[in-house]
């Protein structure tokens, strides 16, 4: 596969922004379609989940961990129904994971925590910046996204905030295509990599955040 790698790079801010914390080091873009399987409709949790491992990977030498490839669908699956969190008829199956799985799935594979966070509702994100400035600027990598009312899986990669208000930058996993179809800058021109703003989400969805316990430079926040 030719994953494209950083594609949020040379992504221009909103307006002006006073304060940005991005994340560190390097990861591959996960979606739909990328490895020859069509895993549209239910795939979307594993696509991010593959970009949270993919920076693991590309971090591993910093940390000393073991720099495994990241997992298929087919062995995020298996370790699952491995360690009890599934039935064995979710291997082969086509239902989703969440931020709980991926948390589970990091650990298993590459024995990193993933930290949840739980937002009651959409309106209330802004109740989290601090914990995402906190870990972008420790050195921490991709997080997970997910909700009830809007359950699209996504990545975040970033946050700033300023006049134009606060905004996530979000990496969407739902572009189908084969790995590297599409170049980076029509991927940020088409929006699969972008700056939302708060206002944005859904107000009355839930969301749940995964944060990988890693960090690419200094020390993690106490």
């Amino acid at each position: 596969m030719s994953l494209l790698l950083d594609v949020h790079r040379g992504l221009p801010f909103p307006g002006s922004p006073r304060r940005v914390a991005l994340v560190s080091g390097s990861c591959l873009y996960f979606h739909y379609g990328c490895d020859g399987l069509d895993d549209r409709g239910w795939g979307c949790g594993y696509r991010t989940l593959q970009t949270l491992c993919s920076w693991l990977v590309a971090s591993a030498d910093q940390r000393h961990i073991d720099p495994r490839p990241v997992p298929s669908l087919t062995e995020i699956q298996a370790s699952l129904v491995e360690m009890g969190d599934k039935p064995p008829s979710f291997a082969g199956s086509k239902d989703w994971i969440g931020t709980v799985e991926a948390a589970l799935c990091l650990d298993y594979f590459y024995a990193i925590p993933g930290k949840l966070l739980h937002v009651p509702c959409g309106r209330e994100l802004e109740t989290q910046l601090e914990a995402l400035y906190s870990h972008f600027q420790s050195g921490g990598g991709p997080v997970m996204m997910g909700g009830d009312r809007d359950n699209s899986s996504k990545g975040l990669l970033g946050v700033c905030s300023g006049p134009q208000g606060h905004h996530l930058l979000v990496l969407d996993p739902h572009y189908y295509g084969r790995a590297g179809s599409l170049p980076k800058r029509e991927l940020q021109a088409s929006g699969w990599v972008s700056w939302r703003g708060l206002e944005s989400f859904e107000e009355s969805s839930f969301y749940n955040l995964c944060l990988p316990q890693f960090w690419t430079k200094g020390s993690p926040p106490s």
